[in-house]
């Protein structure tokens, strides 16, 4: 029988554990390389028309945007990376945010691909203008998130005497990681049907590819939002060191900015991305420097 006490850990074991990682790994890749068959045979069976859906999408045309599918289950490991991660260190969870939305764009690079243009218009033409966009943010985003990675590998020896609470602010964080595996479970089953449900056959239509992109993520950022407060409330049980606060605090504010990023479309839904990893990695930046003149502390 379990011990009350130790129902979290075994939980957190069960769930989030090197070995169960490797397994979802595995699965999840899986699951990918088969969607983007069975995705890639739907458009060639519509396209020979051995097929016939009543639906009409950008996404069942061009073989390109058969990519978009694997994309998807990727983005699902890399939320699960993004739970695994929290508890080992949080700069590494405020990375697997930023490599999260700039996979989104990548995603919807692929489907954009499928619908370009070629022509000497090219930016004249709204589709391929915020292809160019999104292209280019993808590759900043690429470098920025290098960055912060590296800044984030920053350590400074730990004393003894904090060793103890840096632990208890680790438990807490496997408290929290162990809620959110099945909150987003949950949340994703839910979208996934909600979403289904509102595919009108009788339009001859799927629902806005805005809508699809931005599936599940929308909500998936806004609870990040709560749990980034959440951490920020817990860390000043830890800490009342400023560098510290005002960094818990920025990376609140960035999520906050790439959660707004949904709200909007166009160039202004990808500026806002690309703000909101730059703050992140200018608090990470300032706080390191920060960190390298004052008493050796971390509760990463």
């Amino acid at each position: 029988m379990i011990n009350t006490k130790n129902i979290i850990p075994y939980v957190f074991d069960m769930f989030l554990s090197e070995k169960m990682r490797g397994k979802a790994e595995n699965i999840i890749l899986k699951l990918a390389l088969l969607s983007f068959f069975i995705h890639l045979a739907i458009i060639y069976l519509i396209k020979f028309d051995f097929l016939n859906l009543p639906l009409n999408s950008e996404l069942l045309t061009n073989p390109i945007s058969a990519v978009y599918t694997p994309f998807s289950f990727i983005l699902i490991y890399e939320v699960y990376l993004l739970i695994y991660y929290l508890p080992k260190s949080f700069t590494t969870y405020i990375t697997k945010q930023y490599e999260i939305i700039t996979l989104i764009i990548i995603r919807k690079l692929f489907k954009d691909l499928s619908a370009l243009e070629v022509s000497a218009n090219w930016f004249e033409i709204k589709g391929d203008l915020q292809f160019t966009y999104d292209l280019l943010a993808s590759l900043l985003l690429f470098y920025l998130i290098f960055l912060f990675q590296k800044q984030g590998k920053q350590k400074v020896i730990q004393k003894t005497s904090i060793k103890g609470v840096i632990e208890k602010f680790i438990k807490k964080k496997k408290l929290i990681a162990v809620i959110l595996v099945p909150l987003f479970f949950i949340m994703a089953l839910y979208t996934f049907i909600d979403w289904t449900t509102g595919i009108s056959i009788a339009s001859n239509k799927l629902p806005s590819f805005e809508s699809i992109n931005n599936l599940f993520f929308d909500q998936f950022f806004t609870i990040l939002i709560l749990v980034d407060v959440v951490l920020l409330l817990i860390s000043f049980f830890y800490t009342d060191h400023f560098h510290k606060i005002i960094r818990n605090s920025g990376f609140v504010i960035s999520t906050i900015l790439i959660r707004m990023s949904f709200g909007v479309t166009g160039l202004i839904s990808t500026i806002l991305i690309v703000v909101a990893v730059l703050f992140g990695l200018a608090i990470i930046v300032i706080h390191n420097k920060y960190e390298k003149n004052s008493i050796p502390i971390s509760i990463n």
